[in-house]
């Protein structure tokens, strides 16, 4: 599963795997793709490079990269405090009451709330920044659009492509028009932050509005023959997050929802902005119908959506309360039904993508066959 680049990147197989654990992407980049580490979920630039060190030491010497979440805007001495200081009393009484509707503890004195989700800010996404390009990474993601042009300038100066994720073609054009090397066109059945705009429509409106630039696929994909289908509609790779959320690596340890995705439908998420602001797509759960119910206060904007549940989500994950509990997933969640190495998943990728090359072959050599025959026959 080669494409031009592929082979820029020195990689096998043109597999892209986001992942917010390191045992995942390192894997992946053994297994002959690119993992991509996501940044988002560390508070200190310190807790990245320890993981980074790690990711350094168990690649074998194979690219990697990076993904963060920076507004493309710069903005000044803005705080975490002084964002936490305009959430709504309102908004914090609605999900106290809400946790104690359905019985969740607090969490332990001293406890941290592992969802406390500070890569948002500016700050802390520029120093996640400085860490990655401190280490040997090939790439560097954005999630919500394209970095700052210092920021794409930075990492061009140490010789590391600079992907965005793109909604739509405008996106996508605004991204080629700030100097970013690849596109990521993600669908709307992707996982996380989503726009309305399927994979099948979107992959080939962005290759087309910013060719040459390389385009990626993301949303609806976690197979061998929907990665081909991706490569068919013009893109030069596909970019997959969610089917890695359940394979053996993963440090998503929870029994219950690691019981949830594996037994999900592909009917069974919502775009829902309760984590972030921004609507993302997640599993359907009560805490994702409180926040759309009538008693809702509404959800704040980004970043103080994501500050205002962070305690909350982690008091949810840590008791595994059933009825609460969820993750960004995307309605590929359908096909994940058994917990895989990563290894064994990426076989299948690519021996179903040489199996869907080869059936495309074979119905183009009987419709050429026919087609000389009749001409014979004539």
């Amino acid at each position: 599963m080669r494409t031009e680049l592929s082979e820029r990147l020195g990689i096998e197989h043109a597999i892209f795997g986001f992942t917010p654990f390191p045992a995942v992407a390192a894997a992946i980049t053994r297994a002959g793709g690119l993992g991509v580490l996501g940044a988002v979920r560390y508070g200190e630039a310190e807790e990245l490079a320890k993981d980074l060190d790690w990711m350094d030491a168990h690649v074998g010497g194979l690219p990697y990269g990076v993904d963060v979440v920076m507004p493309a805007k710069k903005v000044e001495n803005v705080t975490v405090a002084d964002v936490e200081a305009m959430i709504p009393e309102g908004h914090r009484a609605f999900v106290r009451e809400t946790l104690a509707r359905y019985g969740v503890p607090e969490l332990a004195e001293g406890e941290r709330a592992g969802w406390r989700i500070t890569g948002w800010m500016e700050e802390v996404a520029r120093s996640h920044v400085d860490v990655a390009l401190e280490h040997p990474i090939k790439l560097l993601a954005s999630a919500l659009g394209h970095p700052p042009e210092d920021v794409i300038a930075q990492a061009h100066a140490a010789g590391v492509l600079v992907a965005a994720l793109a909604g739509s073609a405008r996106h996508a054009r605004h991204h080629a028009e700030a100097g970013i090397d690849i596109v990521v066109a993600q669908g709307h059945e992707a996982g996380g932050h989503t726009g309305e705009i399927g994979t099948m429509v979107l992959v080939p409106e962005i290759a087309a509005a910013v060719a040459p630039l390389p385009v990626l696929a993301a949303g609806g994909i976690g197979t061998g023959a929907q990665a081909a289908a991706g490569l068919a509609l013009g893109a030069q790779g596909v970019w997959l997050g969610s089917v890695w959320l359940t394979v053996a690596e993963s440090e998503l340890r929870s029994p219950v929802l690691r019981a949830k995705l594996l037994a999900a439908g592909s009917g069974d998420t919502v775009r829902s902005r309760s984590l972030t602001g921004k609507p993302a797509r997640q599993l359907r759960t009560e805490w994702t119908e409180a926040w759309d119910g009538p008693e809702s206060p509404g959800t704040l904007p980004m970043p103080l959506q994501g500050l205002l549940v962070a305690d909350a989500l982690s008091r949810i994950q840590g008791y595994e309360t059933p009825e609460l509990i969820g993750t960004p997933v995307g309605q590929i969640v359908g096909q994940m039904t058994e917990e895989r190495p990563v290894a064994a998943v990426m076989d299948e990728l690519t021996r179903g993508f040489e199996q869907a090359v080869a059936r495309l072959d074979r119905i183009a050599g009987n419709i050429a066959g026919n087609g000389s025959s009749g001409e014979a026959g004539a």
